[in-house]
């Protein structure tokens, strides 16, 4: 019987891990199918929600014990980098779209800036990290950090910069949150009694190829109208796509300046990991009830952030073998004594 299952079960894990294996063409293949077509989105955006929890629940199966333990070695370093991720960035970001008046005359966009920056890390980091040459282990204990924080902060940051345009009080905002991450966690917990650490390492490709194909509902829920959207205001919507790029051009940059006394690798891949943020989770934590234009920008800073693997991962290499690179662990010992 489990050599018939076996028979039935191989034609679909390798599907599965050929598409695992394409890696960042993968992440531009998605964008370019969530813009084109339309009515996918439209009929894969009522499962967005439902396709993130299925996300954090990979992610946290798959998280290397081993190495979040190894990196607690060096809080330090972590420590900072979460409190820059949680804590610095979506001040930053808040006070900056407060002082040019976004709130006032572009409120859904004001919205959208603020849970893009009160969100974690996308759960995807470590293994982007990892696809680049870059510290992965570092990415992820980082991840986790911020990720418990995060039903802490959000609400702090709501309360504070989100007015009256999120229909939910910053205290369910927090609720929600933690529920996600808490029932993720225990899911991700019985997954790997039922699979086994060992199995799941074994499956990394195939894996991969399940997370691409739930990237692709998210992915094609939030595009749904990007085209239409491009069609009708083809200049509101390329504003907002330099915007989009902007605000992670500043996040990366910003982040590398602070951390580059660490070894420009390791400033590279926290910056990477500060710039992808799980917006996908607030979508689930606010059901997806948001403006439009909240809408269109989160699908719109998918863009930098699915085409970024691509575009730096030449940049990545050179950094992770380049002889600063070296000296990381060094320097991140001293931060830690200090």
């Amino acid at each position: 019987m489990s050599s018939f299952i076996a028979r039935i079960c191989s034609p679909l894990l390798a599907l599965l891990s050929a598409i695992g294996r394409q890696g960042t063409r993968a992440l531009v293949a998605l964008v370019v199918i969530g813009i084109a077509c339309p009515p996918l989105g439209a009929v894969l955006k009522p499962h967005v929600t439902p396709a993130i929890f299925i996300l954090l629940c990979l992610s946290f199966m798959r998280l290397d014990v081993a190495a979040l333990r190894s990196h607690l070695r060096r809080p330090g370093l972590v420590v900072a980098a979460t409190l820059w991720t949680v804590l610095v960035v979506p001040l930053a970001v808040g006070l900056s779209s407060s002082a040019v008046g976004l709130p006032a005359f572009a409120p859904g966009l004001h919205l959208g800036l603020m849970l893009q920056s009160v969100a974690s890390p996308m759960m995807a980091a470590p293994a982007l990290a990892a696809l680049m040459g870059l510290d992965a282990t570092l990415v992820l204990i980082t991840l986790v950090t911020s990720t418990a924080l995060v039903p802490f902060t959000a609400p702090l940051f709501a309360a504070v910069f989100f007015g009256g345009m999120l229909d939910l009080s910053p205290q369910a905002l927090g609720l929600k949150l933690g529920a996600i991450l808490v029932g993720a966690i225990l899911v991700a917990m019985v997954l790997r009694r039922l699979i086994g650490a060992t199995r799941i390492a074994r499956h990394k490709a195939p894996i991969d190829g399940i997370n691409i194909v739930v990237l692709l509902v998210f992915v094609s829920g939030v595009m749904e109208n990007v085209g239409v959207a491009t069609l009708h205001d083809p200049l509101g919507v390329s504003a907002m796509t330099l915007l989009a790029f902007a605000v992670f051009a500043l996040m990366l940059a910003a982040t590398i300046i602070v951390f580059r006394g660490m070894g420009a690798a390791v400033a590279l891949a926290l910056a990477l990991m500060v710039c992808q943020r799980n917006m996908g989770l607030m979508l689930a934590a606010t059901d997806g009830v948001l403006p439009s234009s909240t809408w269109l920008y989160f699908a719109l800073s998918q863009l930098p952030i699915y085409l970024s693997p691509l575009l730096l991962r030449p940049l990545a290499r050179r950094l992770a073998a380049a002889p600063a690179a070296e000296c990381a662990p060094a320097a991140a010992v001293e931060v830690t004594r200090s």
